[in-house]
């Protein structure tokens, strides 16, 4: 998960005196959630990093952008604010809102996988106070399960997911006046990924990959991880990782056999590599959704 101090709109409201944190948790997969309550109170994000997805869980009826004062809050609205962009906020009153932070790298993960389409062609659309009945049902499911505990924070981080891909499939958008400077064609692309994902029981190098593309490994690496988002063995582990959450929601196959068909050399690599990605071990992860 990306470090609490990098988040900058968790920083913002963190060293504001009037907001209070009631709990916050790093879900794996560069996602973390938090849930706030503030008052009377006035912020500013000035180009974070990262995405936001934000719900307001209560109040707000007295919070609006500092450009658009007609435009005020209330329950259930929600709120997109995308890496890079600028916003000002009046808080008047009590609000109660959630938020979930996404790192670029899963969210080119997700233009990838999900959209089949170049990260950078793409942009999450800014939004204020919009009505997604869907999305505030996940918010609302999401700030009634301990974060705290191994099992809820799991269950916490499949939400988080589903809102992510909500997201890429609803309140994205093609960038406009986009020049692409490198990065491999679309057809390539596509070759990778299917590549990739009929062979995640294998050991794949990067030199193999490199081959599809016809060139060296050095400016192979360079222009995948313009394309993808991420360097080549980052994007492999997060898909035989994404393979394994599949294998463990899907039944009580041994978790060596998993480990073997996700690619991994030994159970004891795969329960690490799991734990640093997600917070707990691939054990504890199935015993959450059963």
């Amino acid at each position: 998960m990306p470090p609490l101090e990098t988040i900058q709109v968790f920083q913002a409201l963190n060293s504001s005196p009037n907001a209070r944190l009631e709990q916050s948790a790093g879900l794996g997969d560069g996602m973390v959630a938090a849930l706030w309550n503030n008052h009377h109170d006035a912020q500013e994000y000035q180009a974070p990093s990262h995405h936001t997805l934000s719900c307001y869980i209560a109040g707000g009826t007295g919070t609006f952008r500092r450009n658009k004062p007609s435009e005020k809050g209330a329950p259930g609205k929600l709120c997109i604010l995308p890496a890079g962009h600028e916003s000002a906020w009046v808080i008047n009153g009590e609000i109660r809102l959630a938020h979930v932070y996404i790192s670029p790298e899963q969210f080119a993960l997700g233009c990838v996988t999900l959209l089949d389409r170049e990260p950078r062609e793409l942009q999450l659309c800014e939004r204020t106070f919009i009505d997604d009945p869907e999305q505030t049902a996940r918010f609302l499911s999401m700030i009634e399960l301990d974060w705290h505990e191994p099992g809820e924070r799991l269950l916490t981080s499949s939400l988080a997911h589903e809102m992510l891909s909500h997201a890429l499939l609803n309140q994205v958008g093609q960038r406009h006046d986009l020049r692409l400077k490198g990065g491999l064609a679309p057809h390539l692309r596509r070759q990778l990924v299917d590549y990739i994902e009929h062979r995640l029981a294998e050991p794949i190098s990067l030199g193999e990959l490199a081959s599809i593309c016809a060139l060296s490994e050095y400016h192979f690496a360079r222009m995948f991880r313009e394309s993808f988002g991420l360097p080549p063995h980052q994007y492999v582990l997060a898909r035989r990782l994404n393979y394994a959450r599949q294998l463990l929601r899907a039944g009580q196959q041994p978790l060596g056999g998993i480990a073997m068909a996700c690619g991994f050399a030994s159970a004891s690599h795969f329960n690490n590599r799991f734990r640093q990605a997600m917070g707990a071990t691939p054990g504890e992860y199935r015993l959450a959704f059963l």
